[in-house]
């Protein structure tokens, strides 16, 4: 394994980490505030969600798969 690809797992690790950390410090910080913290935090989950349903939806559709390798405008 070349060390370049050794660096960029490190960094990819070290950054994952980060954003995990920062969404915990978010998250802990809208439950802080608890009457108010509540609708942003169900908010945020509401965009996750539905964030992560369309990338799924999107990488698992062959048509769109389709037009992107063989269509050229």
């Amino acid at each position: 394994m070349k060390l370049e690809d050794i660096a960029l797992i490190g960094i990819l690790i070290i950054s994952g980490v980060g954003v995990l950390f920062y969404g915990a410090l978010i998250v802990l910080g809208t439950i802080a505030t608890f009457p108010f913290g509540l609708p942003v935090l169900a908010l945020g989950g509401i965009f996750v969600f539905v964030f992560l349903g369309v990338v799924l939806q999107r990488m698992n559709n062959k048509e769109d798969d389709y037009y992107e390798k063989n269509i050229k405008e």
